[in-house]
């Protein structure tokens, strides 16, 4: 039997597809031979992540009426992550995401979201707001502001938990999603920066890089950057720094800069969702803003060390060992 709605931990909302990662390190696309395939998205992942540590967790999305929309429905519950708000849309067909590998830092993404993804067809009349409110962690990302109708059902959804609980608000920052604009050009922060500003107002965490801030905000510096996004509206601000690890400071003064764990990275795509999940699982555990930081960057370290990101979530026990082994 599923979880009712209203004990679910997290539910997060916005894009799910498939990835296809190729089996071949240090590998151009064009000369791969064999590909494996994976859950992905971020707001499923995020969910994922959270599951592996123990979580209820569902995601509201929306996939293509085809054979990768089914595969979808069947990773979501083999990680044990609730399906029920995931729906079909017979018009789109379910993205696929390519990337290449290029360790330690260069990890190229190639998006078939066209014409338009499933995820953003999500529509204000068919949200379930019970569920939506009694979440005690609603997720949300700055791609489900990117186009019609997922923006307003993005916004309908943040206004109806009126800060009820802990909302979250992934910056999530990914230019090439935002719809061309009427002279033909993709519209760039200064489009987006409305809808960022808008969500904040109702979000009681914001999380997200340098150059994610800087669309949110207007400013780059990190501690600037975490004191823009509490003028904004946020009880929290966690600003990912890259090497020189994650800030985060809270609106009652409370202020926690943990440095990255050194692992070997395999794959950098994904940590930051792993981050994300176990931020959650930190928040629900009430832990200090100190411990969340260090488990959310030990869990995105471990996923940096794998290839996949879905099923590279770690455990509880994982993620303890990393931190014990320092």
């Amino acid at each position: 039997m599923p979880e009712p709605a209203e004990c679910f931990d997290l539910i997060t909302m916005g894009r799910i597809g498939v990835d296809l990662y190729p089996l071949q390190t240090g590998v151009p696309l064009p000369q791969v031979e064999s590909f494996g395939k994976f859950l992905g998205g971020s707001a499923a992942n995020v969910a994922v992540a959270a599951a592996r540590l123990g979580r209820t967790t569902a995601v509201i999305t929306r996939t293509g009426n085809d054979p990768f929309g089914a595969y979808l429905h069947q990773a979501l519950k083999e990680f044990g992550v609730d399906d029920r708000f995931v729906t079909p849309v017979d018009a789109y067909p379910t993205p696929v995401t390519f990337c290449e590998i290029f360790p330690p830092d260069d990890f190229p993404l190639y998006f078939y979201r066209r014409p338009k993804a499933p995820d953003l067809e999500i529509h204000t009349d068919e949200l379930d707001f019970f569920a939506v409110r009694s979440a005690r962690v609603f997720w949300i990302t700055g791609t489900g502001l990117s186009e019609e109708p997922s923006r307003s059902a993005t916004l309908a959804a943040l206004k109806a938990r009126d800060k009820g609980g802990t909302t979250v608000f992934d910056l999530d920052w990914r230019p090439m999603f935002w719809s061309e604009d009427p002279s033909g050009s993709r519209g760039g922060p200064e489009a987006a920066r409305p809808y960022y500003a808008e969500a904040l107002r109702h979000a009681t965490v914001a999380v997200g890089n340098l150059d994610e801030c800087e669309v949110a905000t207007g400013v780059r510096e990190p501690m600037a950057c975490a004191e823009a996004l509490l003028d904004a509206g946020v009880e929290l601000a966690v600003v990912k720094q890259g090497p020189k690890g994650v800030l985060a400071v809270h609106r009652d003064g409370t202020t926690a800069e943990v440095p990255p764990l050194p692992v070997e990275v395999v794959n950098g795509l994904g940590a930051g969702d792993a981050f994300g999940g176990s931020l959650c699982h930190g928040l629900l555990s009430a832990w200090p803003l100190e411990k969340t930081m260090r488990y959310a960057n030990a869990a995105g370290a471990l996923v940096a060390s794998r290839l996949a990101c879905s099923s590279a979530m770690p455990t509880e026990p994982e993620v303890a060992g990393l931190l014990a082994r320092g």
